[in-house]
């Protein structure tokens, strides 16, 4: 891949990087070919500061390291992709991602990531008084919960239109969402399994 790197004439490269388990978007930064070559050494990203004019690790400081999963370049050689696993926030004001501001509604694409979000949150808050509390206060619950969403979405399928089956679908991912958080597990464990599957 280097030799294909077409660098500008500062010797750097834009770097996209994103979410390896959700496909978020996490920052834009710059690599030279000595923060491409850190990062591959050390399996945690590593960038060149354009402001600093010096190379920096990022979550050094801060401890919200990005543990490299893969680097893409794109079909002309002049931007990077980044699949990481954040240890924390990306942005240096606390927020997940550097891009906070702006239309910041969740697109379909950001939904199941935006809902283990929320359902971590409710499982971090013992005290709190909500339907996910509910159910993870109540294992057995959710597995029956699993079943009867299932069941209601096949339903749904064989003779309902398409809006329940829609609808029901979606009740059938929560429900899935909340058993899986509730084994410390996530979707990207699921995902991982399917992707284990290819071939």
């Amino acid at each position: 891949m280097d030799d294909q790197i077409a660098y500008d004439g500062r010797g750097l490269v834009p770097c996209v990087v994103q979410d390896a388990s959700t496909g978020e978007v996490l920052t834009l930064a710059y690599m030279n070919a000595e923060a491409l070559e850190q990062t591959r050494a050390t399996g945690e990203m590593h960038f060149f500061s354009r402001s600093r004019g010096e190379l920096w690790h990022k979550g050094e400081t801060s401890g919200n390291v990005q543990r490299v999963r893969g680097l893409r370049l794109d079909c002309d050689g002049d931007a990077i992709v980044a699949l990481v696993d954040p240890a924390g926030p990306a942005c240096h004001t606390g927020e997940r991602t550097c891009f906070f501001r702006g239309e910041t509604e969740p697109v379909v694409g950001e939904a199941l990531a935006v809902l283990e979000r929320v359902i971590a949150e409710r499982r971090a808050n013992a005290n709190g008084s909500s339907y996910t509390r509910e159910l993870l206060d109540d294992p057995p619950r959710i597995g029956a919960k699993v079943r009867e969403e299932a069941e209601e979405v096949a339903r749904a399928a064989a003779e309902e239109p398409d809006e329940r089956v829609s609808s029901e679908a979606a009740d059938v991912l929560y429900h899935l969402t909340v058993l899986l958080a509730s084994r410390d597990l996530s979707l990207a464990d699921a995902f991982a399994e399917l992707n284990a599957r290819r071939g």
